[in-house]
């Protein structure tokens, strides 16, 4: 049984088969997934599809590229959504620096960043974290609120596997996809090499970052056994064992998810 941690399946990339597609996955081994919120709106139509399939939660935020839709106003409607009991994360929060390299921009972003690491807190919930190019920044805040109080994971890893240990040692599971099985991808494979399976989630990204053969289509949670296969062959051990192991890890963070 597979856990898929992040998925977007509200992205209009589904709009022609989504409903076909969901139904498809639990009898292809993908028993849980959590669709992830990235602004106000998709954070509605997550809600949506985890209110639809009985297998699919919701984590609910708003990505750092995204908010200029958050308003004291919107933040205080996350603050309701957080409370219904299919809503297992607050995510995707974080810091985006690849896309926004305006100083002010990047300022409001660690300003967002920290309020909702806050909710998370308050709800207790655990958080689904972007950090592209902001390796530096992105550590700081969470060293300043005293992220370890607050649990979570660091989605699609892309730094060295000494600040993959750096998180960990703060209580984070590190989040891999696609990216582990590319060629150019040996810095992700180092970091599953270096890092504890117990602390690994799989995860998709879904439309984005297909795995390996199927890198360039669009991605779905049928593809994370291809995940699966390259960390059983970085880490010496089955595949079962990495099914097994990535299953417990996000039962563990994600404590709503309930047993069907």
């Amino acid at each position: 049984m597979i856990f898929e941690t992040h998925a977007h399946y509200d992205d209009n990339k589904f709009d022609n088969d989504r409903e076909e597609l969901i139904k498809s996955l639990p009898e292809k081994g993908i028993k849980r997934i959590i669709n992830v919120g990235a602004s106000i709106e998709t954070t509605k139509t997550t809600i949506e599809i985890a209110r639809k399939y009985d297998f699919i939660y919701a984590a609910v935020g708003v990505h750092p590229s995204d908010i200029d839709c958050l308003t004291e106003e919107s933040f205080e409607w996350l603050r309701q959504q957080v409370k219904w009991e299919k809503t297992v994360a607050v995510g995707e929060i974080g810091l985006d620096y690849y896309w926004d390299k305006d100083k002010d921009i990047q300022k409001a972003q660690r300003y967002w960043f920290k309020r909702q690491m806050e909710l998370a807190r308050e709800a207790h919930l655990p958080v689904i974290i972007h950090s592209r190019d902001a390796a530096e920044d992105t550590f700081r805040v969470m060293k300043e609120i005293r992220a370890e109080e607050i649990p979570g994971v660091i989605h699609c890893y892309s730094y060295s596997p000494e600040m993959a240990k750096e998180y960990i040692k703060m209580g984070y599971y590190i989040g891999v996809g696609g990216v582990v099985t590319f060629k150019n991808g040996k810095k992700l494979k180092q970091t599953v090499k270096e890092i504890p399976i117990e602390k690994i989630l799989l995860e998709t990204d879904c439309p984005y970052m297909a795995p390996e053969p199927n890198r360039g289509t669009r991605n779905d949670s049928s593809n994370i056994p291809y995940v699966v296969e390259e960390i059983a062959r970085i880490k010496g051990i089955s595949t079962e064992e990495v099914e097994k192991i990535t299953w417990d890890n996000a039962m563990n963070l994600f404590k709503r998810v309930k047993n069907i």
